[in-house]
């Protein structure tokens, strides 16, 4: 009896030693990712994004994200289509939340051509509860917090948060970049009317 009790603990300590040593060579996935001192400021001091910036006129990045039932969507999925990604830090805090549903009003008077997108790092669990909540239903609202894949391949996420800064993206239906509004400081709403006016702009061409 001691002596199986002596091998079961023999077992146990060589079984922590190897979890130890796994998750002391996790990856981190953000680890090898360019940064970037941005204009981009949170309570008046710069923060750092991680990523290759993100250009006007560059063919725009795909990535991957997830919906709210964990099913992945990529930018591919789109094709054809004019795209405006709203990009937020935490959907269900008061800022996002009016950005989130300003847009949500905004793109119901749109043309079918135009798909509007709202992404953050916010589980599919919590977007799915807020856009319930908040009645946000002309609209995907995705989820990138589990491969980090947006905000990777478009220089948005911010180092040591694990949030995405705010953010709004058109992408003209051959793919390409055609308007990026950095938000300067991320507790302030976007300049909707800005954005908008690039959208219909877009639409029109």
């Amino acid at each position: 009896m001691f002596i199986k009790r002596k091998n079961n603990t023999k077992i146990l300590f060589t079984l922590m030693l190897a979890a130890a040593a796994f998750f002391s060579q996790a990856i981190d996935i953000t680890a090898n990712l360019p940064a970037r001192i941005s204009d981009v400021k949170a309570g008046g001091q710069q923060i750092v994004l991680l990523g290759d910036e993100l250009k006007v006129g560059q063919q725009a990045p795909d990535f991957r994200v997830v919906d709210n039932s964990f099913k992945p969507v990529r930018l591919s999925d789109f094709q054809g289509k004019t795209l405006m990604l709203s990009i937020v830090p935490s959907i269900d805090t008061g800022i996002c939340s009016l950005q989130t549903k300003r847009f949500n009003e905004e793109v119901a008077k749109l043309p079918d051509s135009v798909q509007l997108l709202t992404i953050s790092t916010d589980l599919p669990f919590a977007q799915k509860r807020f856009c319930e909540q908040e009645q946000v239903n002309n609209m995907a609202v995705l989820s990138d917090a589990v491969w980090r894949d947006f905000g990777s391949n478009y220089g948005l996420l911010i180092k040591d948060m694990g949030l995405l800064t705010r953010a709004i993206i058109i992408i003209n239906q051959q793919g390409k970049v055609a308007y990026l509004q950095l938000v300067p400081e991320l507790a302030q709403e976007p300049d909707y009317d800005a954005a908008l006016q690039v959208l219909r702009q877009t639409i029109g061409s």
